[in-house]
């Protein structure tokens, strides 16, 4: 089966960070606009955002801590949006999104979701017993023609890809900030290796390019090496 090609497009910290800590009060799209050196170069990554696919994978977690259960209903976009979520998305944040996107297509294995209670024609809930994101992304091609996809998920669910093998490219935008903490989220979190018989679930990259932005930040794109 065919899925679409996806890129994991992330901000994050010198030091692999994506949060700035272990918080949920804590976030670098909050944070990072209030802190000197950082302040004056984060709308770089804002405004590559807007140039990345019209098809967006992001948790219901993320959502939750972006407030996307609290907020106003937004308006209309040309992005269609995935969400894997189980218990984080409430029923409004289920119309924040139907309101959002182009297409609102939840990946969820509860089958009493909040979101069963919104009929809206763009919203689309594909339901699985247990987590398989091969077939979800496969089921996403098939049904819609999603032919690319930027995943911008946390650390745990990145590494769910990862170890899947199902990252085609990576886009970083590195802000000139250590973070540290070993319970802050980083880059890619999960499941850790524990033999050499694993190794080849790591994921090796071949550079596309590296560009210096303006105020000591980097935007490093990679290809995944199949």
């Amino acid at each position: 089966m065919m899925r679409p090609t996806t890129t994991l497009f992330m901000l994050m910290s010198v030091d692999g960070k994506i949060s700035t800590g272990a918080s949920d009060a804590l976030d670098v799209d909050k944070d990072f606009p209030k802190i000197p050196g950082l302040k004056e170069g984060v709308g770089q990554y804002y405004e590559i955002e807007q140039t990345t696919d019209l098809w967006s994978f992001n948790t219901g977690r993320v959502q939750e801590k972006m407030g996307a259960n609290e907020k106003p209903f937004p308006q209309k976009t040309p992005v269609s949006f995935v969400l894997l979520d189980n218990t984080h998305l409430t029923e409004h944040g289920a119309r924040y999104f139907c309101a959002r996107s182009k297409e609102f297509v939840l990946f969820t294995s509860n089958k009493k979701h909040p979101a069963y209670g919104v009929k809206e024609k763009n919203l689309h809930i594909f339901y699985q017993k247990k987590l398989d994101l091969k077939e979800g992304l496969e089921w996403l091609y098939k049904n819609f023609a999603c032919e690319r996809l930027t995943i911008q998920s946390g650390g745990t669910v990145n590494g769910l890809f990862l170890r899947e093998k199902l990252f085609d490219f990576v886009d970083l935008v590195v802000a000139p900030v250590l973070v540290g903490g070993k319970d802050t989220a980083t880059l890619i979190d999960g499941k850790s290796l524990m033999s050499e018989n694993e190794l080849s679930k790591l994921g090796v990259m071949k550079l596309v390019e590296c560009k210096v932005l303006k105020d000591s930040y980097l935007r490093l794109r990679y290809e995944i090496v199949k």
